[in-house]
């Protein structure tokens, strides 16, 4: 074992890829063609892969897991992305990355023995419910509705590109509880796909032939209160951590597949034979799997470094979307650079090349696009917006409006305040309102009675809200989607807002 990788997986770590190494040889890699024309995974695979262990190797044994460190999780990610069957690989990745981590960290225990157990026995295939016709990334904008009528939730609504949804057992479904608070009125809901009212609607898809991705439609569907996953209105901070690990998820499933891809492409390369020679000779193709081989690598330490972070408790945000950018985007062009090794062979049904090329395309797509990702990264790198886990917010309790305001002067990034003269007027409850004046890269801050007459930029709203905004307790996109923050001008408030360092 390499020192370098020895740093993330130690002999337990190894002995254990040989085992699930083994049982898929035995028990998948046979099979996958079949499940690739049929368009399924049998029910049964996935009950041996959770008597196994492979469903809940993080997971507390009290409910059926066997309490392993996260690398674990990793070396089974890798190994399922080795089969030649994106299909397959998502299929678990589901159940291990997007759908059961939602209810061991937000779940009662009625829902975690329900639901949970179950699925790390294998005996049920959860799903999780995000896409919809008219939202994708922007989970801020889901439509479907969850109605509280007593003790039940009465669901309408579509959702659509559910891998697991045909036959899946559950789905973590993203609603709308209170449509007229923006972010704050999502929440998340267990619901059986057994239920009355639910029409499932299988996709025909480019790749992952062997996944089923459905389209749900919600009728009237009735559904327990306490299928709640955490609290009513709190599902899009939920979502916002969970999708780092999703995404994790991807990471991994990328560069393994970029490994696995180049070395059928090399084998393949290496009996090939053109002018005489194996076209492994050719200086041309050399170079091209020089250059693969080395991006491979160096995305595949960086997305162990990200899994490294997420094991030590780290908020990864930035790591992690980094991340998921970088391999899902390798692995595109990883398949079609082997798919031109093998040329006219390459676009051949019967050569893993056709597939790896038709399943690598989604990477870029789901689990937030590229584009989403770029844009993240943006937000972060451009703009300075810290991302936190909510769980772990600064304590506010004792911090007072006037300490907010009182650090702006400290807070200034004078190398963005240049050439920017702005007066702002912050107005909060009880006629508590300051100027802000900005000018020669210098803040000051007056408390008044009047509003002045001339003023670039008024910002409403209440002092905690504002509070809990600047130390971080609230994200103030939701904030401001809720309407709890009220601006003039938004463009003014961008600019505004990327002036100050955060608290």
């Amino acid at each position: 074992m390499s020192t370098a990788l020895s740093y993330y997986f130690n002999e337990d770590h190894e002995a254990f890829r040989q085992t699930i190494r083994q049982f898929l040889q035995t028990e998948a890699i046979p099979h996958i063609d079949k499940w690739e024309q049929d368009g399924k995974i049998p029910r049964e695979f996935w009950k041996k892969f959770g008597e196994m262990g492979y469903f809940g190797l993080c997971y507390p044994e009290a409910y059926g897991g066997s309490n392993l460190d996260f690398f674990y999780n990793v070396v089974m990610c890798e190994e399922i992305s080795k089969v030649h069957s994106g299909g397959f690989a998502i299929t678990a990745a589901v159940q291990v990355f997007m759908s059961t981590p939602y209810i061991f960290h937000h779940g009662s225990e009625y829902l975690k023995q329900e639901f949970l157990k179950p699925a790390i026995a294998g005996d049920k295939i959860g799903c999780i419910g995000i896409t919809e016709p008219g939202a994708g990334s922007d989970a801020a904008n889901i439509q479907l509705r969850a109605k509280k009528e007593g003790d039940y939730y009465i669901i309408n609504g579509t959702k659509t590109f559910i891998t697991n949804g045909v036959y899946g057992h559950f789905v973590i479904l993203v609603c709308k509880t209170n449509p007229e608070a923006g972010a704050a009125g999502v929440s998340l809901i267990v619901v059986d796909l057994n239920s009355e009212g639910i029409t499932k609607n299988k996709l025909k898809k480019l790749g992952w032939h062997a996944s089923d991705t459905a389209e749900l439609h919600f009728d009237n569907v009735k559904v327990p209160t306490k299928n709640l996953l955490g609290e009513e209105g709190k599902g899009f901070y939920y979502l916002m951590g969970g999708l780092q690990t999703e995404r994790l998820g991807g990471s991994i499933m990328g560069y393994a597949a970029c490994e696995e891809m180049l070395k059928y492409g090399l084998e393949y390369m290496s009996q090939r034979t053109a002018f005489g020679r194996t076209i492994n000779k050719f200086q041309v193709l050399r170079h091209r799997v020089a250059q693969m081989a080395s991006e491979i690598e160096a995305t595949k330490y960086f997305v162990l470094h990200t899994c490294r972070m997420h094991a030590d408790g780290k908020y990864a945000v930035k790591e992690s979307s980094m991340a998921k950018l970088l391999s899902s985007e390798l692995a595109d062009k990883c398949a079609y650079q082997v798919l031109q090794f093998l040329g006219g062979y390459g676009y051949m049904e019967e050569y893993k090349a056709a597939r790896a090329f038709r399943d690598s395309r989604i990477g870029t797509i789901g689990g937030g696009s590229s584009e989403i990702m770029r844009e993240i990264i943006a937000k972060m790198v451009i703009d300075d917006i810290a991302y936190q886990k909510q769980e772990s917010k600064q304590e506010n309790k004792n911090i007072s409006i006037n300490d907010i305001i009182n650090s702006l002067p400290t807070r200034l990034k004078k190398e963005k305040a240049n050439s920017i003269e702005m007066n702002v007027l912050l107005e909060l409850e009880n006629d508590l309102n300051y100027l802000i004046e900005i000018k020669n890269q210098e803040v000051s801050v007056q408390s008044i009675e009047q509003k002045p007459a001339s003023i670039d930029l008024t910002i409403s709203t209440d002092a905690q809200t504002y509070i809990d905004v600047e130390t971080g307790k609230q994200n103030p996109q939701e904030a401001f989607m809720s309407g709890k923050i009220k601006v003039s001008d938004l463009m003014q408030m961008m600019k505004f807002g990327g002036l100050f360092k955060k608290l």
